[in-house]
């Protein structure tokens, strides 16, 4: 082969091989640039991810907070509305029912004591709950029994209230005398003193409730039931007929006459000195001549009260049963009275109340 052959040939693969060699150094850089994006775009999927997994611990809720599937999450307490109880009174529509004189009370009568004159009537046959009530019949046995009043009385555990949890300032432990525990039974309505009085009557407190049944059944009382001698339990019952009966029967005793308007009482317990007032607040007044009285209250008998009082000259048997609050019975009281009051020559015309409802 001529010598400039050979050259030309020679020349051209040292192009050859140059061209080779810059097509692999190509190659491998464009290859280093794809890794280097690669490794970038997962540094950054790497950030993204922490990022995501911080965010989501912050806004997690705290350990515990999550029972399960459910997620449990704690809000501030909020009052529940509890709706007031019913009173048998209000269960049965009774306060629907129309009346001259408006009564607040589901239940009234009013009588001349001595005429026994039946001047108002409202549901006056309705066996309701009687409340403290019933402590008028506690009373009333307690007295007629001649029992000494000066013995001393202890308050037991037995005569703590377990039917309502009701509360009161004669602990277990405290004594006072018989008479003292009917004071503020009769004018103050203490439960644990009515208790007292029928746990320590002769023969037991089953025997005295046993006694308190005989006697209303002696005075013809055929709508009462007694089942204890504070009223607590609603299943104490009666009528407005009825009770008119015992208030009639209780005023004829000059002890319960004193006791039940009495306006106040201090009572001595060791190194303390108890005040009771009466819960009847008309007997503070002057314009009201009141001889005999007594309050009650559970949910199920509503607001009562019962009275011998004199108005206009003539004496007056007042029952008032299942009344909206202390001051609509007060307010029933005070009705009767300025309707009695404003009769020509005194007499009032008796009245009865219409059998129609309020809708």
């Amino acid at each position: 082969m001529p010598h400039r052959s050979r050259a030309a040939v020679n020349r051209f693969f040292q192009l050859l091989g140059l061209a080779i060699v810059s097509m692999a150094l190509i190659a491998s850089a464009a290859h280093a640039g794809g890794r280097t994006a690669a490794k970038k775009k997962q540094l950054s999927s790497a950030s993204h991810a922490k990022r995501t997994v911080a965010a989501r611990k912050q806004a997690a809720p705290p350990p515990g907070a999550l029972r399960g599937r459910a997620r449990t999450v704690k809000t501030a307490p909020r009052a529940v509305y509890v709706p007031p109880k019913l009173s048998f009174g209000q269960i049965a529509g009774l306060h629907r029912v129309d009346d001259p004189l408006d009564l607040k009370s589901s239940a009234a009568l009013i009588v001349d004591q001595d005429t026994h004159e039946v001047l108002f009537s409202k549901n006056d046959h309705a066996v309701l709950p009687i409340a403290s009530l019933t402590k008028l019949m506690t009373g009333l046995l307690v007295s007629q029994a001649g029992l000494p009043m000066d013995e001393l009385l202890a308050i037991t555990q037995d005569d703590v209230d377990t039917e309502k949890g009701s509360r009161s300032r004669l602990t277990v432990g405290s004594t006072l005398a018989r008479g003292e525990m009917l004071h503020l039974a009769l004018m103050s309505s203490e439960n644990r003193a009515a208790h007292a009085l029928g746990r320590t009557f002769p023969g037991g407190l089953r025997a005295f409730v046993g006694q308190m049944n005989a006697k209303a059944r002696l005075l013809g009382m055929t709508d009462t039931r007694y089942v204890d001698p504070t009223g607590l339990s609603s299943q104490n019952q009666s009528s407005a007929r009825d009770l008119a009966v015992l208030v009639n029967v209780a005023h004829g005793d000059p002890l319960l006459r004193m006791l039940s308007t009495s306006l106040g009482h201090e009572v001595a317990l060791g190194e303390k000195t108890l005040q009771y007032n009466n819960t009847n607040d008309l007997v503070k007044k002057l314009s009201w001549d009141i001889g005999l009285q007594k309050t009650g209250y559970i949910s199920e008998a509503g607001r009562c009260l019962v009275m011998q009082a004199q108005i206009a000259g003539r004496k007056l048997i007042m029952v008032f049963l299942d009344s909206a609050d202390k001051i609509s019975r007060l307010g029933d009281a005070e009705r009767v009275r300025h309707w009695i009051e404003s009769m020509p020559g005194l007499t009032a015309v008796p009245l009865q109340a219409a059998r129609n409802s309020r809708g």
